[in-house]
């Protein structure tokens, strides 16, 4: 197995069977032992993805019938071929070369002709071909129809500069952990490790990665471009401090969120959808680990990694599995005086961290998650003290799910009102503030905070 293979069999899953890109990495990418076929089969990954509907289209003017559903696999190696001559550094004649052998491992060498043909093809017509297809803005900026109308309709003066930070790597930014040490001296351990970085504007804990050492090899700095919460290179846990807990990876707008939640000394938290645990190791760094914060998700593979993350920040929460939406399975009946809800959305606003989101996500599922966070919303509220706060936050763009949805929540709850927010990052909405995906360089983020009245 060799990166151009592999890489057309995870493809093939995302695309074809709408299987989630991190989970088909994790469970594919151990097949190649090879650390630079690793990192090339996640570059592929990533850039078909990110770029699929400009590739798309030019396979369409490139094939002169389309193939048959039994052959996903080479359409996805044509395109796996597109995207190395279009994006990457590769020479034509080796990308083509390597790209037709992938047909022998697919035992389909019937079309190893057609493959060298369309290749050679674009090679000679790429100009021609890109000028045709790119009248398209859906094509030219690599997002579905549904995705770039409603982006326009949200944002009709910054679509444009959406689609392009959608389209871009995002930066690795650390939240550093301020029971330890302050970022300012965390920069100067990075100085002397030879790592170039900056503070992250807005946030006292950030800071982001600008360059690193070149010894780096290709698969750790492709880890970095991509680097989540979630999912982390192994490089960072070679940076200073990592094992101390003296660094997580966040980014700068989702460490927004403790700072915005105003925990008293000794309030009673909960975190209403916490897994992986980024914004709750915030809290409970931000505020010391005083009080009592309860850590909340349904799922049991994501709690695991919620306790993995408070152990190696030597951090402690009272964890459940549960329905959020459900309290009488598992709340004691005692308030709380600040609730944090991180709320299932479209994660439209981190489409450049997981470019599959463009794909996987379709139209008919907004209504279902704005369902479901109004149920949220509705189940936890009962849950806060009077003159508690609630911090309501997506990583999501779109109107229906932010301030509309707040919105709504406000006209039937009469005992709730917005707290605005006094903050210089961000838009001012109706309800709550929007930081745009790219906007100083952080993913996209909205934040509104409701205080119980009575």
């Amino acid at each position: 197995m060799d990166a151009r293979s592999v890489a057309t069999q995870i493809l093939t899953q995302v695309i074809r069977e709408r299987r989630s890109l991190s989970h088909c990495l994790e469970t594919q990418l151990p097949l190649l032992k090879d650390s630079r076929e690793r990192a090339l089969t996640q570059e592929l990954c990533y850039g078909v993805l990110r770029w699929l509907p400009r590739l798309q289209a030019l396979l369409k003017d490139l094939l002169r019938k389309p193939l048959k559903t039994k052959d996903d696999d080479i359409q996805v190696l044509l395109l796996i071929g597109l995207y190395q001559h279009l994006y990457l550094q590769i020479p034509p004649y080796a990308a083509t070369a390597a790209t037709v052998e992938v047909t022998r491992t697919l035992k389909k060498d019937w079309a190893s002709g057609l493959v060298n043909a369309v290749l050679r093809h674009f090679q000679r017509q790429r100009q021609q071909l890109l000028e045709q297809i790119d009248t398209n803005l859906s094509v030219k900026f690599a997002h579905p129809p549904w995705l770039l109308d409603r982006l326009q309709t949200n944002w009709p003066h910054h679509w444009e500069s959406l689609l392009r930070a959608n389209n871009s790597h995002p930066p690795l930014t650390l939240r550093i952990n301020a029971r330890c040490l302050s970022r300012e001296t965390y920069l100067t351990h990075l100085q002397q490790a030879n790592i170039v970085a900056e503070l992250t504007p807005y946030t006292d804990y950030g800071v982001t990665i600008q360059q690193w050492p070149v010894t780096l090899g290709l698969e750790e700095q492709l880890d970095l471009l991509k680097s989540t919460p979630a999912k982390i290179g192994n490089w960072i846990t070679h940076l200073p401090g990592f094992s101390q807990g003296w660094i997580s990876v966040q980014d700068g707008a989702a460490q927004l969120a403790a700072p915005l939640l105003d925990v008293p000394a000794g309030a009673r938290v909960l975190d209403a959808c916490a897994a992986p645990g980024g914004k709750t190791a915030h809290l409970l760094e931000h505020y010391n680990n005083s009080g009592t914060l309860f850590a909340l998700d349904n799922q049991p593979a994501r709690i695991k990694k919620l306790e993995e993350t408070l152990q190696r920040l030597q951090l402690t929460a009272t964890i459940r599995c549960a329905d959020a939406t459900q309290p009488h399975t598992w709340w004691d009946g005692n308030p709380f005086e600040r609730i944090l809800l991180d709320a299932p959305c479209s994660g439209s606003g981190v489409i450049r961290r997981h470019p599959d989101i463009k794909y996987l996500r379709q139209p008919h599922d907004m209504a279902a998650l704005t369902d479901q966070q109004q149920g949220l919303l509705k189940a936890l509220w009962p849950l806060l003290k009077p003159g508690g706060k609630l911090l309501y936050v997506t990583c999501s763009v779109f109107a229906e799910e932010n301030e509309l949805q707040i919105e709504k929540f406000l006209t039937t709850q009469h005992d709730a009102e917005e707290s605005r927010l006094m903050v210089q990052w961000g838009h001012a909405l109706s309800r709550g503030r929007q930081i745009l995906s790219g906007e100083n360089n952080t993913d996209g983020f909205y934040y509104a905070c409701l205080t119980k009245t009575i």
